[in-house]
């Protein structure tokens, strides 16, 4: 059942109809979240709870319209679902957008605590149906203070009973996906010698070439922020620069590890790759369908991003047994064994290894929903 709560003469049940139309797959519940005090305004997505309470992050973002937030917020909850199921977590698919600039909807250059509180009830009004965390312009701060209305809050501070930064997991499975890819292509799990370009070094990116260095890789970089290239550089000056994200995918490299943007693989940047694999942190690689199917042909692997960058769901959903780092991180190194398991299923099938990760996901979900029946 669709449950759809519009604020107060937003006319929103007639632009729902159409987004519900646009938006990939069913949803169990959308709502538009509207406090004129604090300058809130919100959409909380529930795209599945089959598998128990939805999990997803809070985006904080400036849309071109309140629609194409809705629709945002309804495609990455959707993808919240296959994540987690994937991920082998108890938990279906949320996600939720704040509409707005960040740095307007402040004070004194810190994000509104009224606004963030506001935000905080309405989640609690849900009743623990949805669970969020950190995610694009939110952080560990601004969990800890919608913490103080929620209690189905995650991505709080180690001091307030968190996990802290997720980056750290996050980047850890990406890793672990990339030997995964490797040992599947070349046979052995190493990236020693291997040269990867990374695309995107904030947060996660930056962790991720920690560990590509320590596994003996050559590493390339690139990001639109020099301060990141030159962050990454000072700590590692045997790290090569590139100009941009072009300049990395036509680079004489092994690997490509999109990690800033979605829709990084589009048929321009697919016909242009030098890489014989591609696993990468970023959410929504995948610019359109066909692409995985075009990238197959090639003969390129790719390693399917919401597999390989859910380190830091599973460190966030271990936040709500009482955050344990060593069982998190034994949880996100079973990434490895995912990775190589959709390869297989991929190859036995004869479908691009995306399809193969829909497919499990799918069926995990499926088989949820039938023990819930009987």
């Amino acid at each position: 059942m669709t449950d759809v709560r519009p604020p107060a003469g937003s006319g929103a049940q007639s632009v729902l109809s159409t987004l519900f139309r646009s938006a990939q797959g069913g949803h169990e519940q959308v709502v538009l979240c509207q406090d004129e005090e604090s300058g809130l305004k919100a959409v909380i997505a529930i795209h599945s709870t089959a598998l128990g309470p939805a999990l997803g992050g809070t985006r904080f973002h400036s849309y071109a319209s309140d629609e194409e937030a809705v629709l945002d917020a309804m495609n990455l909850a959707r993808g919240m679902s296959y994540k987690n199921a994937l991920a082998g977590l108890d938990h279906g698919g949320g996600k939720a957008v704040i509409i707005g600039d960040p740095a307007q909807l402040s004070e004194g250059g810190i994000k509104s605590e009224r606004l963030l509180l506001a935000y905080g009830r309405f989640v609690a009004s849900l009743g623990g149906r949805y669970v969020t965390a950190c995610d694009v312009g939110t952080y560990v701060t601004d969990m800890d203070v919608i913490a103080r209305e929620c209690r189905w809050t995650t991505g709080r501070s180690p001091e307030n009973g968190g996990a802290g930064d997720s980056s750290v997991l996050t980047s850890f499975g990406v890793f672990q996906g990339m030997r995964a890819s490797a040992q599947h292509l070349w046979g052995d799990p190493t990236l020693r010698g291997r040269k990867v370009g990374v695309a995107g070094v904030g947060k996660v990116g930056r962790h991720l070439v920690g560990h590509l260095l320590r596994d003996g890789a050559e590493v390339v970089i690139t990001d639109v922020r020099a301060e990141s290239v030159d962050a990454i550089r000072a700590d590692h000056p045997e790290v090569r620069a590139v100009a941009d994200t072009d300049a990395l995918i036509r680079s004489d490299i092994d690997i490509y590890a999109p990690c800033a943007l979605g829709g990084a693989l589009d048929d321009a940047t697919v016909a242009a790759l030098t890489a014989r694999i591609v696993c990468g942190a970023a959410n929504n690689q995948l610019a359109h369908p066909g692409v995985e199917k075009d990238l197959a042909d090639r003969g390129i692997l790719y390693a399917p991003d919401y597999l390989v960058n859910s380190g830091g769901v599973i460190q966030v959903a271990d936040e709500l047994r009482g955050f344990d780092f060593e069982r998190a991180k034994a949880k996100a190194t079973e990434i490895f064994d995912t990775t190589l398991a959709i390869f297989e299923r991929a190859k036995s099938e004869g479908i691009p290894p995306a399809e193969a990760a829909d497919r499990l996901a799918e069926q995990r979900m499926a088989e949820a929903r039938e023990r819930a029946q009987r």
